[in-house]
């Protein structure tokens, strides 16, 4: 499978990219083996955010964490509400996530608001993940654009 990496980049010290292979090769202590253990309506293995960010050193002055899919929606949110609990869904049953399930890349925000009730809402739970751009104020969020149906 020709599978496009989950880059990370902008306000950080080492912008990377990272394949589900690549994921799945780190070390146990960073991943979610199961995450329905967390968030019981979700499937999969997860590698914990703060666990990357290990990786790419954010700067200090990094506030925001924008999360854009595959197909450009975007969703913009403080870094220091999900630096701990975001994860990113990589794998189900040792396989690429399904397009179904949100794959290849999902981003989860166990316990998130409803759509439209908060800053830090299931709506940023983005499917199809493809970058994580750290950002220095809020980054492009297309979370409520008019032109989203």
């Amino acid at each position: 499978m020709n599978e496009t990496p989950l880059t990370i980049e902008g306000a950080v010290q080492h912008p990377v990219k990272f394949t589900r292979e690549q994921l799945a090769a780190l070390p146990s202590a960073g991943r979610v083996s199961d995450v329905s253990s967390i968030e019981p309506r979700r499937q999969g293995e997860a590698i914990r955010l703060s666990f990357l960010l290990e990786k790419v050193q954010p700067d200090d002055t990094a506030t925001h964490v924008t999360l854009q899919s595959a197909d450009g929606f975007c969703a913009s949110i403080p870094l220091a509400d999900v630096r701990e609990t975001g994860l990113i869904i990589f794998q189900l049953d040792d396989q690429c996530l399904p397009v179904s399930a949100g794959g290849p890349f999902r981003f989860l925000i166990p316990n998130a608001a409803e759509c439209r009730t908060a800053e830090l809402d299931a709506c940023a739970n983005v499917k199809s993940l493809a970058r994580i751009e750290l950002t220095v104020g809020q980054g492009v969020d297309t979370r409520y654009s008019d032109k989203l149906a």
